[in-house]
């Protein structure tokens, strides 16, 4: 699917955002290094699954920005432009219960 190359404006959660994904950073090394420390497998799937989960977070948080601004934005604008930001959440949607 095509995606539009309008800038993502973060309405002030930018810097929140980076915070978290600079935490899941830090999860994904301690990962990295359980594995080469040859830690405990279930220790080590309930930091992945914590990982996860963080991520999943960021994600949703994306989304409702998305929703929130960008798709409402556009729905006021209406026509073609509307009917493309809904198609473009959805499909993020999609993608999101997928994963």
């Amino acid at each position: 699917m095509e995606t539009q190359a309008h800038g993502y404006h973060h309405h002030g959660h930018q810097e929140a955002l980076l915070k978290r994904l600079r935490r899941i950073e830090g999860q994904v090394r301690g990962i990295h290094r359980m594995v080469e420390e040859d830690t405990y497998c279930i220790d080590v799937l309930t930091q992945v699954s914590a990982a996860t989960k963080a991520l999943q977070q960021v994600a949703l948080a994306l989304l409702d920005d998305h929703l929130g601004h960008c798709v409402v934005e556009a729905a006021r604008a209406g026509g073609a432009e509307a009917d493309g930001k809904v198609a473009e959440a959805s499909a993020a949607i999609r993608r999101l219960v997928r994963s």
